[in-house]
Parts: C-alpha cells; structure tokens; sequence
C-alpha cells in the first residue's frame, strides 16, 4: 500500500515515515480528535490476508492493550479491515509514539542493571496475563530521553512473518530473532516464560558488553551457537556474572523459573555491593635508584603489574595513563581513589642496584587509608617477572578475587633485554612528540630484535607506526604496511592478543577500507575477557566514525574513559565523536575540561579552535590555534587554521608565512594540512582536491577532517570521494 504524509487513515493524519520491516511499516501521526502524536503500523499483506490470524492478532493486541504497564508502549487502538476511509482492505495498529532511542551497548554496569529491571518488569507484567513476547532484542527496546524504557512489538512474533534478522527455522514457522533465540526456539519446541528469560539475558549481554552473545557469519552458525556455546565472561562482578549466566543456561530448567526472579535478583544487584566490582589503581613506584634514567624500569614495573591485573575479569583496572597522571604529585591517597573512581590503591617503591632489586609495595584501601596488604621483595634482576607475578596474586588474594586457570594473568615471560627496550618504549611514546615517538620506535625495534616471540612488542610496534601515520611524520602507506606486519607478527605468536587484532582492524578501515574485515577483527578484539581500553578507543575512532555511527562512536569512547578516566587523549578523541554525533556544545565542554586538568595538552587546544572557526567565532577561536601551534609546531592541521584566522583578522604576512608551510616542493607533505586549511578558506574543490590526494596516500586523520566538515559532505564533490573510501554517499556521518 501507498501510504505517504497527509494521508488519513480512519481519524490519523500520517506525519511522517519512521521505519519498516517485515513486521510492518511504522508512521508517525496525529490523532485529529485528541490532539496527540501516535504511531501507525501498517499490518503486512499477508496477515491481512488471512482473516483467522487477523483475529487472533486483534485478541493479543486488546490482551496487551489491557496490561496498561509503564514501560510497554501501549496499544491504542486496532484499526479492523475495511475500516479505513483511504485504504480499504488493510489493518492498522494505532500504537503510543516514544521518542527515544533503540537500546544500545556498552552501558556501564550500574545503568545497565537499571533499564535492565524495567525490561524485566514489563515482561513479568505480560507473563502474568499470559503474553509472551518472542522477539526480545534491543532493537525492540527503546529508551526514551529520561531513562525510561519502553519494550516494543509484545506478542506480535506468533502471529507475523517476516525475512528480516534470519527469524525463520523451519518453513512456516517465525520464532524470533536467530541470535537473541532461545534453544527450545531454535529447535521448535513450545515455549513458556523461560524463553522469553533466555532472550532477554541475551539483551542484557549485549547491554553490558556491546557485543551479540551469540554471533556467526550466516543462520547456521548463530543458531549453532545458541544451542552449544557460551558467550565469553564478561569481567564483571561474579554476581551480575551469575544473574546473564543462569538466564543464558541452555536447559531451560536450569534458569530462572519466572521473570519476577530476575526482576528480584536484578534489584538485589541495584546497590553498590552488586555491581561495583573491586576496583584498583597502580600508581607509578617510586625510583629508589637515586638515578634518573633508572625511572623507566620503576615506571615498567609498576605498568607491567597493571597489566597483570586487568587479566582479572572480576577486577576493575585503571589504566596507565590516568594512573600515572599523578606521577611525582603528593597528594592524598584517598583524594587518587576518588578522581580515579576505585576503591583500592597500589603504590610502591623501586631501588634497583647491579644485578639485584629491591621492590616495596602496599595496597591501601581508598575508605579510610587503611593497609590491606605490604611486602617486599629482594631479588635477582632476572626474578623481577616472578615478583610481579607475586604482587598481582598477593592483591587478588586481598581483595578476595578467586583466580581460575584461566584468568592467570601472565601470557608470556620475554628475556630481560627485550623487556628492558620495551618498558623503555612505553616510558617514551606516552610523549606523543615526533622525537619521542621515533625513540619509541627504536627501542621496540630493538626489543623484538632481541626477543622474536615478544608479542606484545610487536603490537605496540604497530601503534608507533600507526601514530607517525595520523600525525603526518611518516608517509603513511609505508607506515601502514609497518603496522600490518607487526600487527600479524604478533597475532602469528598469540592469536588472541586484543592489541594485534585492534591494530589489523585500524589497518583494515584505514588502508584498505574494508569495514566488514575491520569490523571482524574489532569484534574478536573485544571478545575477550579483559579488553584494554585502547580496543574501545581504535574501534570507536578508527571503525564506528568513518562510517556514520558516531553515537556508538561515543558509547565506546564512554567505556574506555571509565577505565581511564584522565587519559586526555582519549578524552579528546570523544570530543570529536560528540562533534560528528551533532553535539557540539558537549563536545566543546568536555574539550574545556580537558583543559582544566591539564593546560599544556596541544590537542585540544586545536580542536576547540577549530571547532571556534566553524561556527565563526574567531576571537575565542585565535588564542586556542596559537597555543596549539606553541605546543605543537610541527602539526600541519594546526599550522593551517592558524593560517586561515591570521589571514581573517588582517595579519596576511604572518598567514602567509604560515601557509608557505603547507605547500608541496619536492619532499613529502602530508595532504591533511592543506586539505585543512582550503576548507577553512571556504575552497572546498580544493580542498577537495587534497583530500582525494589523502585518500591515494591513505592518510588516516582523512576521516577526521571529513567527519566534522558538513559543508563539504554537502558539496557535489563528496559522493566520488565517499566512493573511493567505500562510504556512504550521504551528507550526513552522524
């Protein structure tokens, strides 16, 4: 039927198309004799075709219609056949209009458990009147702006068709959607209340990890999964771990016997005790040596045993960088705890001599500075693995976290050299400066040089060589095919390490644009149990952005900024998220906040101006371009918004002195500047013209000059340029 805006069907005015599916098309209306918003959903051909299921739909709806629940999207009205004044012959469901969102993951624990309870109250509501619903998902779960959660489309899976998300298992017969299905769906079994508990833990797996609990590359392998295989632990508390796991069990009688137990175990969780899992910070120990250089070996110690740590799936890490941002500061352990959000702390001491070392530490409970636990250890240098070992087993023990044989932390003991030029690595590319990162470089050359087998200097390896790329110190077709190789080196020793497959699928996006191939590798990144911080950032920045998904973009930056909460890059890297999601005036305060920490970082500095220049404001914008370039002389980007606000305010000789720079002679330049600075000057074919050359070069910052220029993907020259970057061809990325 040709349904379309202006339209009457019986008393509604059609608005507008919201979507459609197999379940039905959806339309947004008006009630003329109300005066309130409703949505439509036009019923398929097939059913109305087939008066029995009609009237067996009809029943359900009035069945659902009576439960009058908060969070179920009510059911106004049923618009019967030939009941219609413009399109006789259909049937119509006259449905509440949300406005809210579709139901995504990652959600922190606590938020998770929060909507959780709301979804599970509104299918013990159903249940109680004997409804089932049979399509439990996300996408069937809206959230609207305060939070509230309304559950969608109660009741329909029995009695509509549809080809969409594999819901067929045998001819004839719809069941729901194949990765959210129970086992008793998939094999056509009848169904009871269990069913709909197995669907909704998988909802909330999804919630909590961002990711399917069970996925395959066709029907055959997502239903192969349902039946036999556990989704990977999720590395939150054992408690919140237990409710997903005994929803998720493959024997229904071995879940939850009723959705109003889940609703109880959920609530229990809602305190502080069920979801907030222990949580630790390892601050940088101190160097005993009385040496200078010596600082880095302290540093990589304290670093390594963090590491250790996060391979706890029942422990909450924080990361390096926001730990090690209160280096050589006095302050209180407890005012540590609070800006970093965890409830323990980890400091230390290092004194190394010769051949021997001796390393002192103490974990300190953040509530009230008490010592839960101190030793010291006097050791052969070669012996320092064996006691960072026995530090993270000493904490766990404390903290009364049980480590399986599979959460033991260490992977792999490289030789002392090797691990000598890595810790060395690490210490220097935190620096992000062209000096720091080609000293870096060096030193993990040497480090893999020594030790073959070290995979995770490999990986970091194909981190230096991917930041030379995006900042334009290294050509980066020659950079990328660097960070492809170390990447597949060091999947080639461990196949499972996060580190290796988040750097193949930067390459991926990146080189090859090839989103499906660096969707697979992010994907199998973050299955793990313990996944770094850094896999959220890369997957947000490096796979969600280009392509248009800038909301979930954010939601992964969220959940890398809750393990590392003052890591300003990272940080930064959100604020260009929210940018390209359309909401600047979050993007720019949370730039401003950054700045409040810590006033000598570049990169925001260049961001928040840039961000000025777009919307015209030059007078706040200048003084932010000049810092950035202060701190940062060597950036092209910066270099030409500088350029383009000297120019505007009338200081032409400096501007153009500046812009001298952004030209091409005979050596290498990287196109991202002058692409930068054609934009600002409103030439956008030539700008245009730079990003092509960008693209040959495979550049990867392309994307992030792309993503927060709307006037070029409104320009004709942006449908080529998407399709050489396998983009959609549409003007809007958010």
């Amino acid at each position: 039927m040709a349904i379309q805006a202006g339209n009457r069907v019986g008393p509604y005015e059609i608005v507008c198309s919201v979507g459609a599916g197999g379940m039905g098309q959806v339309f947004r209306a008006r009630d003329t004799r109300l005066g309130r918003d409703v949505a439509i959903k036009v019923l398929p051909d097939e059913l109305a075709a087939e008066p029995d299921r009609v009237r067996r739909f009809e029943q359900e709806a009035r069945a659902i219609a009576a439960l009058n629940h908060p969070n179920i999207c009510q059911i106004y009205d049923v618009v019967p056949l030939n009941d219609t004044t413009s399109t006789p012959g259909s049937s119509f469901l006259v449905l509440e209009h949300v406005n809210g969102e579709p139901l995504r993951g990652p959600l922190r624990p606590a938020d998770a458990v929060r909507l959780a309870v709301q979804v599970a109250d509104a299918l013990d509501a159903a249940h109680q009147h004997g409804i089932l619903h049979r399509d439990v998902k996300p996408a069937n779960i809206m959230v609207t702006s305060s939070g509230q959660v309304k559950v969608l489309d109660f009741g329909l899976a029995t009695t509509m068709t549809t080809e969409q998300d594999l819901t067929r298992t045998t001819e004839g017969m719809v069941v729901g959607t194949v990765a959210y299905m129970s086992p008793e769906q998939v094999e056509g079994k009848p169904l009871d209340a269990r069913s709909d508990i197995f669907s909704f833990g998988a909802t909330l797996y999804e919630m909590l990890s961002g990711r399917r609990a069970f996925s395959g590359d066709s029907a055959a392998q997502v239903v192969s999964a349902v039946l036999r295989d556990d989704p990977p632990a999720l590395g939150l508390s054992p408690a919140l771990e237990h409710v997903v796991r005994r929803c998720l069990a493959k024997q229904r009688l071995q879940r939850f016997a009723s959705m109003q137990e889940v609703k109880a175990a959920l609530e229990g969780l809602s305190g502080s005790a069920g979801v907030i899992i222990p949580s630790i910070a390892v601050l940088p120990f101190e160097n005993m040596s009385g040496e200078k250089e010596n600082e880095y070996f302290s540093d990589g110690l304290a670093e390594e045993i963090l590491n250790l740590l996060a391979r706890i799936p029942a422990l909450k890490v924080i990361a390096r960088t926001s730990a090690f941002a209160f280096k050589e500061k006095r302050q209180d352990i407890r005012e540590i705890a609070s800006a970093l959000g965890v409830s323990n702390v980890l400091e230390g001491s290092v004194r190394k001599s010769g051949s021997r070392v001796r390393v002192s530490a103490q974990l300190i409970a953040a509530a009230d500075g008490s010592r839960l636990w101190s030793e010291r250890y006097d050791r052969e240098l070669a012996d320092v693995f064996a006691v960072q070992d026995e530090i993270a087993a000493a904490i766990a023990d404390a903290l009364q976290i049980t480590l399986s044989a599979s959460t033991r932390p260490r992977r792999y003991t490289p030789n002392l050299p090797a691990y000598d030029n890595y810790l060395k690595a690490l210490h220097d590319s935190e620096k992000w400066t062209p000096q720091s990162l080609a000293q870096s470089r060096s030193y993990l050359e040497r480090a893999s040089a020594l030790d073959p087998e070290f995979a995770l200097a490999h990986a970091e390896l194909a981190n230096v060589f991917h930041r030379l790329a995006i900042y334009g110190l290294m050509p980066p077709r020659e950079a990328l095919r660097l960070v492809r190789e170390q990447a597949a080196r060091a999947l080639a020793i461990d196949p499972s390490l996060p580190e290796g497959h988040a750097m193949l699928g930067t390459v991926a996006a990146m080189f090859d644009y090839d989103w499906k191939e660096a969707e697979r590798h992010f994907t199998t990144a973050l299955s793990g149990e313990a996944v770094p911080p850094l896999v959220h950032r890369y997957y947000a920045h490096y796979c969600l952005l280009p392509v248009g998904r800038a909301r979930e973009a954010v939601t992964h930056h969220d959940v890398a900024i809750g393990d590392d909460p003052l890591n300003l890059t990272a940080r930064s890297e959100r604020a260009l998220a929210l940018y390209a999601a359309g909401q600047s005036a979050d993007s720019n305060q949370e730039l401003r906040r950054i700045l409040e920490i810590d006033d000598t970082l570049w990169f925001p500095y260049f961001v928040l101006g840039q961000a000025h220049l777009f919307e015209g404001r030059l007078e706040e914008a200048l003084p932010l371009a000049e810092q950035a370039h202060r701190a940062a002389p060597w950036f092209l980007p910066g270099i030409a918004v500088l350029a383009v606000l000297l120019e505007r305010r009338g200081d032409t000789e400096r501007a153009e002195t500046l812009a001298a720079r952004l030209r091409a002679d005979n050596e290498y330049i990287d196109p991202i500047g002058p692409a930068t600075y054609h934009l600002h000057r409103g030439e956008l074919d030539a700008a245009a013209d730079w990003i092509a050359k960008a693209i040959e070069q495979r550049q990867p910052a392309v994307f992030f000059i792309v993503s927060v220029a709307a006037a070029l993907r409104s320009s004709p020259r942006w449908p080529a340029l998407a399709r050489r970057m396998r983009l959609p061809a549409t003007s809007e990325l958010s």
